[in-house]
């Protein structure tokens, strides 16, 4: 399994932003799909958004749709995620995974199964 690396997590206040990066630790993520998935303190892993190779294609989980915007530089197999209006439900370990099938991240398959994947970053939100 190959590695990716996450930055940009932090504290902010609800309401707040936060932007995360993700970069492949060596190699060309270009044909990959990417995506990011959560995981808070006794909660399951969640989907939060993944881009298809080409970055045209773009999904999102119920609970961040309309706050989060994902995009992806394919010059150097980066993703990003603008986080906006954060709110105290969004406090979690945010990982970022590559696969071939966007799938994979949209039904946020163990991290084992990734081709891809990170050991996350904490963004935690006060109220």
């Amino acid at each position: 399994q190959g590695h990716v690396s996450e930055s940009g997590g932090g504290l902010a206040q609800a309401g707040g932003s936060l932007r995360l990066t993700c970069a492949p630790s060596g190699g060309s993520l270009k044909n990959h799909a990417m995506g990011w998935l959560r995981q808070a303190p006794g909660k399951e892993r969640e989907f939060v958004a993944a881009i298809d190779w080409s970055g045209k294609t773009k999904f999102y989980g119920n609970s961040v749709q309309g706050r989060f915007s994902i995009s992806r530089d394919i010059a150097t197999s980066s993703v990003f995620l603008q986080m906006n209006d954060l709110q105290p439900g969004d406090t979690a370990i945010y990982h970022c995974a590559a696969d071939y099938a966007i799938g994979a991240l949209r039904a946020a398959f163990a991290p084992n199964q990734f081709k891809f994947w990170g050991q996350g970053t904490q963004v935690t939100v006060s109220s």
